[in-house]
């Protein structure tokens, strides 16, 4: 099974991702995975270029590839502003709009205070329910006093224990679906409704 991680870290080194290869080293003790980590501060322009031009350069193209081609993800940014990071929202909104359809998604965060540990809540979990991918209960936040202490490794395994889970348990159903999901549009319900009333 293939595993992606998205890192919206900035700075060299990145306590970012430092969470993310942590958490990615817990999932594959469970099952083993081939994983893939995605940069975003590499793909920084292209994102931007992405935006203006409506076409994705090379990086990019093959980051949106991986990512619509994994079997699960996990996605850490810091916290910018009490939010996620302009830059790890700008990712996700050039992806194809059903490219996450039923992934297993571990959502994880980094921040200077404890005080924003409710990002996952409030941003992260609202972000890719909306995605339509499926976010595993536990996420990962991780202030600059948690590391050290004994806390964040256990809340690194659980989360890794459920997404591992769901990898397995999805991976299967999800290969045995062509189309992930067929959506009708809410016009096209109404028009449907309207012509059975009729």
């Amino acid at each position: 099974m293939k595993l992606v991680v998205v890192s919206a870290g900035l700075s060299v080194p990145s306590s970012t991702r430092l969470l993310a290869d942590r958490l990615a080293a817990a999932v594959d003790r469970r099952t083993p995975v081939d994983i893939e980590v995605v940069e975003l501060r590499d793909l920084a322009v292209e994102i931007a270029h992405n935006f203006t031009n409506g076409f994705a350069g090379k990086h990019l193209a093959a980051a949106q590839e991986a990512v619509a081609g994994a079997d699960g993800l996990i996605v850490v940014t810091p916290v910018f502003s009490a939010s996620y990071s302009g830059l790890f929202k700008s990712f996700f909104d050039v992806l194809e709009k059903d490219a996450l359809v039923g992934m297993p998604v571990l959502i994880a965060a980094t921040g200077g205070t404890a005080r924003h540990s409710l990002v996952l809540e409030h941003a992260l979990r609202p972000l890719f329910a909306h995605l339509r991918a499926v976010v595993v209960p536990t996420g990962v936040y991780a202030a600059s006093e948690d590391w050290g202490e004994e806390g964040l490794p256990g809340r690194i395994e659980r989360a890794a224990q459920e997404l591992a889970a769901l990898m397995t348990g999805l991976s299967s159903a999800r290969a045995d679906t062509p189309a992930r999901l067929h959506v009708v549009p809410f016009e096209e319900q109404l028009a449907r409704l309207g012509a059975q009333a009729g």
